[in-house]
């Protein structure tokens, strides 16, 4: 852990832009404090139950942050990437509470870290800061109360064809790891995949699924089927 050389907090500003137009003292103070961490694959950045201790920016790579459940099982909440707030970590410095959650890193990360008193000055003293702050808090509840509404609303087989989406013709990722990112069972999705598979939307691999028929998966994951076909229709909760 050093300090940020110049470049580095000109990083930091690429990646939050409301910080460019810092006035020059408090930019020079935010330059000296930022610690700069570099993480591996698989590491923890922060877990459940610890004090935050500064606001995390994310300069490279991927965090995913999840909440493990009494059953053991781990439920994805949101991933972090670069530019993007890390509610919790926000809701944590300005309530000064403690991780509900816990941080891993799903690539080689590189972050820097305001440390919390610098915040709070931050958020007092820069409005831009306090608005791309805010607004970043807002937009990420948001999809955290779109996905409360999916797991309470939606059927499975809807939320697991709009998780295979977007990303290419081949989902690089194991049944085990898409049910810790739905919450589920990895039963409840290799029996929807194996449905899946046998009316033809996709073909199983190890540690892979191959897309064969996305406009299907994307009706059933807009209107709740596909055309022609029927859906799977168990409702699958958590434990299932």
């Amino acid at each position: 852990m050093a300090s940020a050389p110049n470049d580095v907090l000109q990083r930091v500003i690429d990646a939050v832009p409301a910080l460019e137009s810092l006035a020059p003292p408090l930019r020079d103070e935010l330059a000296q404090q930022i610690a700069v961490v570099r993480l591996p694959a698989g590491s923890a950045v922060f877990r459940e139950n610890e004090g935050c201790n500064g606001f995390p920016v994310v300069l490279s790579g991927r965090v995913r942050v999840a909440r493990t459940l009494e059953n053991g099982r781990e439920f994805q909440l949101y991933d972090v990437e670069p530019g993007e707030s890390c509610v919790l970590s926000t809701t944590c410095l300005l309530g000064r509470a403690h991780y509900g959650a816990h941080g891993t890193c799903l690539t080689d990360v590189e972050l820097a870290l305001i440390p919390g008193p610098m915040f709070e000055r931050l958020i007092a003293e820069h409005l831009p800061f306090r608005h791309e702050v805010f607004h970043l808090f807002a937009d990420r509840m948001m999809r955290l109360l779109e996905l409360v509404e999916a797991v309470g609303f939606q059927r499975l087989d809807r939320r697991l064809a709009s998780a295979l989406l977007g990303k290419g013709a081949r989902v690089r990722a194991s049944h085990e790891q898409l049910a810790q990112s739905l919450g589920v069972s990895r039963e409840s999705v290799s029996r929807t995949l194996k449905q899946f598979e046998e009316n033809g939307w996709v073909k199983l691999g190890r540690g892979y699924v191959d897309l064969l028929a996305p406009r299907a998966l994307r009706d059933l994951a807009q209107f709740g089927r596909a055309p022609g076909v029927t859906a799977v229709t168990d409702r699958v909760r958590d434990g299932a």
